[in-house]
């Protein structure tokens, strides 16, 4: 047999050998990769690569080789799950750099970081200013997450006690101008709702790029031609304006009359769609 069709041969079979081992081992994000993790993926495929080229010459070793490898990936995958110590061991611990709003410089050194990559680092996560910065701490994987001062950080709708309306993943309905049914049925909708919403803002689904539901039901259209303008669906604000109108007109009722009676009627309607109000405010105006 010719080398070149050797070689075919075995690269096929080591790519979807690859294939499972990876599947495996697990899903890893590249950025955020372990330095034994990494080596240990470039081990693996420097043993195929070699295996694939020939240069191991009994397969079978090479074989031995590769399965060796995984089976201690997988193994000290395991250990590493069921001990802190092995995890730590193995992967490293997390390094403090800026603890109450001070620089760590022997942690700094530990890790050979100098004052300039502390700085760009902070930077990529939006705090250009050092006297914003509360903690800092470079994980096993060498990214580095901040802790910004209380008075620094971003206000919440906790901090404001106010409730907000839960908010679900949206739906991709439409893509690149097809219909995706599971997308709609997991939203309960149908391919006649989706036309009749592309029918009322004037869109054909052939110039639709992409079309999502949220939660709440509102549709949001993107198209290819982006000269065309769409008014985006605004249901729960013209119904909240709605019944604030009503409230407005219930109160303005109880002040122009003279009748007492008519005039508590008024104002205790008022006062209850004032309280409704208040309870669907989250729902309709977030």
């Amino acid at each position: 047999m010719q080398n070149w069709i050797i070689v075919v041969f075995r690269t096929m079979i080591l790519f979807f050998l690859n294939l499972v081992i990876v599947r495996i081992i697990g899903k890893v994000n590249l950025a955020k990769m372990t330095p034994f993790k990494f080596v240990t993926y470039m081990i693996i495929a420097i043993i195929s690569a070699a295996i694939s080229l020939g240069l191991i010459g009994n397969i079978v070793f090479g074989i031995l080789a590769l399965a060796v490898w995984f089976l201690l990936s997988l193994a000290i995958d395991y250990l590493s799950i069921k001990s802190k110590f092995i995890h730590d061991f193995i992967n490293g611990r997390e390094t403090i750099l800026m603890k109450d709003g001070k620089v760590m410089e022997d942690n700094l050194m530990g890790v050979r970081y100098t004052g300039e990559e502390l700085l760009r680092e902070l930077r990529s996560k939006n705090a250009f200013n050092l006297a914003d910065v509360e903690f800092a701490v470079m994980e096993s994987t060498g990214e580095v997450n901040v802790l910004l001062k209380s008075e620094k950080q971003p206000i919440t709708s906790h901090d404001l006690q106010r409730k907000v309306a839960p908010a679900d993943e949206p739906e991709t309905v439409v893509l690149d101008g097809n219909i995706l049914d599971e997308s709609l049925k997991n939203r309960g909708l149908t391919r006649e709702w989706l036309k009749a919403q592309l029918s009322n803002f004037g869109v054909s689904l052939d110039n639709v790029f992409i079309a999502q539901v949220d939660s709440s039901g509102d549709i949001f259209i993107d198209t290819f031609d982006d000269s065309i303008q769409i008014q985006q669906s605004q249901v729960k604000e013209l119904l909240y304006a709605s019944i604030s109108k009503v409230q407005a007109d219930l109160f303005t009722f109880s002040l122009e009359t003279n009748n007492p009676q008519i005039k508590k009627m008024y104002s205790h309607n008022a006062d209850k769609i004032k309280k409704m109000m208040d309870e669907l405010e989250p729902y309709l105006l977030r």
